[in-house]
């Protein structure tokens, strides 16, 4: 009974290390377990799994091929396969790759440095799939994928900063919105392509359906429309070896390994050691060709749909690879047209010079071309084949499809936003797919919880804040419209200086009193005061002032400047802001802005005494610090409680009761928690000397100590 509980444990050992990411050491267990255990079909599976994810493709192979000989593989057993092969292009691709001699590359050097950063800085790429971005949506964390590739993906999470994306593999389609503001720019600088890719896309439906004449018909008329397309070539490749024109299908496979020359570069690097590793029972023709295969595109719709037999199982690697080897090689009398054997010295391989990847060697043989400046080299005579669509395409020259938008269709007009009529500073795309500035679509959602344009309602941001900077939207503003930006981040910067002023129209929330030192939580729900709070946070000072209501003037003379130390937002948008007194001041002049109140303000500070005066004030401090500690011991249990909960403890006596401008912190707390009216508060705040202020108090402890004795 002992052993097979081992065997279980180990086997959850290896499924929680796999789920870990170790897959290493996911790895080693399973090939333990099938020692141990004997050939078993879902240890061979889950090895090879753990083999892929950790880029050990000759291996994964292995596994895949043991566990097909137990049963023929179903597609979904693939996909950890397929997972890793697509993230191991993109990672490959996006690497930096060695400069070749500008004498090899007939160009000057640095051509290929140049355009690499040029292919990674491209802003309307998308990057998962790096194509021209088609029916883009803008995820939560403001980077902007196409619509179907985040659906196909099933991305959970944005692959670029992995925070929560849109989509998922429950997300249908439909419910992904467009960036409106993006889909409209690429209408208009890019219509052959988008034309294009919706063409594509009907084919697609069509080809669901069973039609693929049909299908081809339209992915013809895409490729008329933009032949340099590469997602475009490989579509209609697919389709003509769906079709069984595998001769059509090898020249839109020779055109798109030309346009993308390090994908073929990657997936060659990637695949080498698998037929180096073949075993010899592969058939006598797989190992004479092995030398001269061609990867195209179709390669890995191999696994996905041309291996898929009848019955929905998928074939072993070996007739997978004979597969491949029958769609890459044309017919002989084909072939001596295509492909021109180059001259190789003994103990080289030979390759052909119009191959576009570096070709598979077996298992006695070297690849002889190893970076880019071979595989450039080529591509010098362009295919034969690729003259039936008459494009001839030079890698250097379109290694990379140049994007840049011509200057007369840029209009700053396209980047305005609708609510305040300004260049987008800060853009920001709501879950509907409309573009607002920040602190534009902030300010609307202070008054309605629903889109300005749509009307649909996000009010799961009131909630997150989780609004993020559309990137494409402001990296195409900074790369376009420098100057216009310029001018827009001048007149933000003067805003945030004249609301960062804490003398000249300072915010006022008009509401209660408020103390140095003394906490006060505030419950914000006006649209106009969401607003100025938020004001007070983003220019950095958290700082705003507090007054009382008076009906001539609309606020006292006197107030209290209040720190924000925490706000914690509601569904609603309302907030529970959490401040604290800081300093006095007195207004010289009232004022508005916005909505809210302002004014202009001069901060209060008690007058200094010396010698005999001095000692009288200590005196008087410590003889009503005393009375007030006796008056606060006496409250009953319920009302201490109270009081401590809301103020805190009463702070202590201090030694030198001028040590601050305003005063021992014990007096404020005594004046907020005292029973007074505001207005007898207010004339205390109010006051600059230390002495007169004490006296106030002592008179107020005496009033409430008396009427507390003729209530016993």
């Amino acid at each position: 009974m002992e052993a097979p509980a081992a065997r279980t444990e180990m086997l959850e050992m290896a499924d929680e290390a796999f789920r870990a990411m170790n897959y290493e050491l996911a790895a080693d267990i399973y090939e333990c377990q099938l020692l141990e255990l004997g050939p078993l079909r879902p240890l061979y599976l889950s090895k090879a799994d753990a083999l892929a994810r950790c880029g050990r493709f000759s291996e994964a192979f292995e596994a895949y091929q043991s566990a097909a000989d137990l049963e023929r593989l179903r597609p979904e057993e693939l996909q950890h396969l397929l997972d890793c092969i697509a993230a191991n292009i993109r990672l490959k691709e996006a690497l930096p790759r060695p400069q070749p001699p500008a004498e090899s590359a007939g160009k000057p050097a640095g051509v290929v440095v140049e355009e690499d950063e040029a292919a990674a800085s491209d802003p309307l790429s998308c990057p998962l799939c790096l194509e021209l971005l088609f029916e883009p949506v803008s995820m939560p964390c403001g980077h902007t994928f196409c619509r179907r590739c985040v659906v196909e993906e099933a991305v959970s999470q944005c692959r670029l900063c992995q925070l929560p994306g849109a989509g998922s593999r429950a997300s249908p389609e439909s419910s992904l919105r467009l960036n409106v503001l993006l889909c409209n720019l690429l209408e208009k600088w890019f219509p052959s392509e988008c034309r294009g890719r919706r063409l594509q896309l009907e084919a697609a439906g069509l080809l669901r359906s069973g039609d693929y004449t049909a299908a081809l018909g339209l992915c013809e008329r895409a490729v008329s429309l933009v032949p340099h397309d590469y997602l475009l070539r490989c579509y209609r490749a697919e389709l003509y070896v769906t079709t069984g024109k595998y001769e059509e299908a090898f020249c839109d496979g020779d055109v798109a390994c030309t346009l993308k020359p390090l994908k073929a570069k990657i997936l060659c690097d990637m695949f080498s050691p698998v037929l180096e590793n073949m075993p010899d029972s592969l058939p006598t023709n797989m190992r004479s060709q092995s030398s001269h295969i061609r990867l195209k595109p179709t390669f890995l719709s191999t696994f996905s749909s041309a291996s898929i037999a009848q019955d929905g199982t998928v074939a072993g690697p070996s007739e997978l690879f004979s597969k491949m080897n029958k769609i890459s090689t044309p017919e002989p009398n084909a072939s001596s047209q295509i492909l021109k054997k180059s001259k190789a010295t003994p103990g080289e391989t030979s390759v052909p010079t119009e191959a576009v990847p570096p070709s598979f060697t077996n298992g006695s043989q070297k690849r002889k071309l190893s970076h880019d400046t071979e595989i450039f080299q080529s591509f010098k005579a362009p295919s034969k084949m690729a003259k039936k669509d008459d494009f001839v395409l030079s890698p250097f020259d379109n290694f990379h499809t140049s994007r840049e938008i011509p200057s007369e269709l840029v209009d700053p007009s396209d980047f305005e936003c609708s609510l305040c009529m300004r260049l987008f500073y800060e853009p920001v795309t709501t879950s509907c797919g409309h573009t607002f500035c920040l602190k534009c679509l902030e300010r609307s959602l202070d008054h309605n919880s629903n889109c300005p344009l749509c009307k649909e309602n996000v009010a799961e941001y009131l909630v997150t804040r989780a609004f993020s900077k559309t990137f494409l939207t402001e990296e195409l503003i900074i790369r376009y419209l420098p100057e216009e930006l310029n001018d827009r981040r001048r007149l933000h910067d003067e805003e945030m200086k004249e609301l960062s002023n804490l003398t000249e129209d300072v915010p006022i929330f008009v509401c209660t009193m408020s103390f140095p030192t003394i906490p006060c939580p505030l419950h914000v729900f006006e649209p106009r005061y969401r607003l100025m709070i938020r004001r007070c946070m983003e220019t950095g000072t958290k700082q705003f002032g507090m007054c009382i209501g008076n009906e001539l003037k609309g606020f006292a003379d006197y107030g209290c400047m209040l720190e924000i130390r925490d706000v914690k937002f509601f569904p609603d948008g309302r907030s529970v802001v959490d401040t604290i007194g800081k300093c006095r001041f007195k207004v010289l002049h009232h004022g508005q802005r916005d909505g809210y109140n302002t004014a202009n303000i001069e901060y209060l500070e008690d007058k200094k005494v010396e010698g005999e005066e001095y000692h009288e004030l200590v005196c008087l401090s410590d003889s009503v610090y005393d009375q007030a500690f006796t008056w606060f011991s006496s409250l009953k249990d319920n009302m201490r409680t109270q009081i401590l909960n809301h103020f805190g403890p009463m702070p202590g006596k201090e030694p030198i009761p001028q040590s601050s401008q305003n005063g021992p912190a014990w007096c404020w707390w005594l004046l907020a928690v005292l029973p007074l009216e505001s207005r007898a508060q207010l004339a205390v705040l109010s006051m600059t000397s230390l002495k007169d202020r004490l006296i106030a108090i002592r008179r107020v402890l005496v009033f409430v100590t008396r009427q507390r004795l003729r209530s016993l």
